[in-house]
C-alpha cells in the first residue's frame, strides 16, 4: 500500500471507532453515519485495490462496538421506557446471536438474531425530531419494532448472510434492477408525501437532532455519583448486565484480534472479573463523594486504574497476564471495558431515576 492508502485505511478504521462516540449526544446523524460508513468501508478499500485479509470479522466486531455506544447512549436519552425496554431486548438478542456466529460461524445464525435494534434506534431518533415519543404507547413501538423485524431486517440479513449477495454487484449485473429501485424509491415517498404525512400528528418542536437534556435531578457527574452512594450495589442487574454487555462484546473482538491464547470462555470470565473491579471502584469512589466531571477524564482515569490493576495482578499474584492476552491486544480490552463501564456508570442512574418516576406515575393513578 502507498502512504496514501495507508492513510485512508487508517482513517476508515478510525471513523469506525470514532463516530460511534458521537452517537449519545447526536443520536441520529452519528448512527447514520456509522451506518453509512459500515456500508461503504470494504468498497473503499477494494477501491484502492486492497482488500483487508479477514476483514470481515474486524467488520462485524466494530458493528457491535457502535451498537453496544448506541444501546447505551439509550440509557440516557430515551424517556419512552416501553421503546427503551423494546431496545434492549432487540440489542442484547442480537448480540448473543452474533457472539454464537462468531463461535460457530453458522452464517443462518445472522439470520434467526436480525440487527432490529439498529434501524428501531433509528426509528426511535427519528420520531424524537418532531416529536414527543412518549405520546406513542410501548404497543405502537411494538408493532414498530415488529414490521422493522420481518419487512426490513429479515430480507436485508438473507440478501447479505445467507444468498451472500452483493448489492453493487447485484445491481450491475441486472439491467432491470437500478430502474426498478428507482421506481420504488418514487412510489415509497410518494406513498410518504401524499398518504403518511397528511395523517401524522401535529409535531410538538421543531425540527432538533441533539440529543434531550438530562433530568434536572441527573444533569452533572455529582448527581449521579450521589445516586451509586444511596442506591448502587456491586449485587445488583446493572453489573450482570454490565458484564454480560461487556463479556459477550470482548468474545466478539477475541475472535478476530491477534495474540489471544484463551477460550472464549476464559476471556468472557476474565473481563467479568475486571468489570465487576470496577463496579467496586465506581461504588467506592462514589461513597467517598469523589468524583469527575469530565466523561473524558474519568474514563482515562479508569483506563489508568484498570492498566495498574493489571500489572498489580502479574507482580504480586504471578500468574501472567489474564487469559493469555498479548501487550497491545490487552490494553485494547481495557480500553474497551474502561469506556463502556464509565459510560453505563455515568448513564444508568438517568435510567433509574426514570423508572422510578413511571412507577409514581403508575401508583398515581391507580390511587
Amino acid at each position: 500500500m502507498s502512504t496514501g492508502e495507508q492513510l485512508v485505511f487508517l482513517l476508515v478504521i478510525g471513523g469506525r471507532f470514532v463516530l460511534p462516540l458521537f452517537i449519545p449526544r447526536f443520536p441520529l446523524p452519528a448512527i447514520i453515519a456509522c451506518l453509512v460508513l459500515d456500508g461503504v468501508d470494504q468498497t473503499i478499500f477494494q477501491s484502492m485495490g486492497y482488500d483487508p485479509p479477514g476483514y470481515q470479522g474486524y467488520d462485524k466486531a466494530m458493528d457491535v462496538f457502535y451498537l453496544a455506544i448506541a444501546y447505551i447512549s439509550t440509557l440516557r436519552n430515551w424517556q419512552q421506557l416501553g421503546a427503551f425496554r423494546i431496545g434492549r431486548f432487540l440489542y442484547f438478542y442480537r448480540l448473543v446471536g452474533v457472539v454464537s456466529f462468531e463461535l460457530s460461524q453458522v452464517r443462518a445464525l445472522l439470520l434467526i438474531f436480525p440487527n432490529t435494534f439498529e434501524y428501531f434506534y433509528i426509528a426511535y431518533e427519528a420520531v424524537r425530531t418532531r416529536w414527543n415519543n412518549r405520546r406513542f404507547s410501548f404497543r405502537w413501538w411494538l408493532w414498530c419494532a415488529g414490521l422493522i423485524w420481518v419487512f426490513v431486517k429479515l430480507p436485508q440479513e438473507w440478501w447479505i448472510h445467507v444468498a451472500q449477495l452483493d448489492f453493487t454487484e447485484f445491481m450491475a449485473d441486472n439491467a432491470w434492477a437500478p430502474p426498478l429501485l428507482l421506481a420504488l424509491i418514487v412510489v415509497a415517498a410518494l406513498i410518504l408525501w401524499f398518504v403518511v404525512r397528511p395523517r401524522l400528528l401535529p409535531a410538538d418542536w421543531s425540527f432538533k437532532i441533539a440529543a434531550d437534556p438530562l433530568p434536572p435531578s441527573m444533569d452533572t457527574a455529582e448527581e449521579q455519583a450521589e445516586w451509586h452512594a444511596r442506591f448502587g450495589s456491586m449485587r445488583s442487574w446493572a453489573t450482570v448486565e454490565k458484564v454480560v454487555l461487556v463479556g459477550l462484546i470482548s468474545v466478539v473482538y477475541g475472535q478476530v484480534l491477534p495474540g489471544i491464547d484463551s477460550s472464549p470462555l476464559q476471556l468472557f470470565i476474565g473481563v467479568g472479573a475486571v468489570v465487576v473491579v470496577n463496579a467496586g471502584f465506581t461504588l467506592f469512589m462514589a461513597r467517598r463523594s469523589r468524583t469527575i466531571a469530565s466523561l473524558g477524564w474519568a474514563f482515562l482515569a479508569r483506563l489508568a486504574a484498570n492498566v495498574a490493576l493489571v500489572v498489580a495482578a502479574e507482580l504480586l499474584v504471578g500468574a501472567g497476564r489474564p487469559g493469555d492476552v498479548d501487550a497491545p491486544t490487552l490494553l485494547f480490552f481495557l480500553g474497551l471495558i474502561s469506556l463502556i463501564t464509565t459510560l453505563h456508570d455515568r448513564w444508568r442512574p438517568v435510567l433509574a431515576v426514570r423508572v422510578m418516576a413511571e412507577r409514581a406515575e403508575k401508583a398515581a393513578s391507580s390511587a
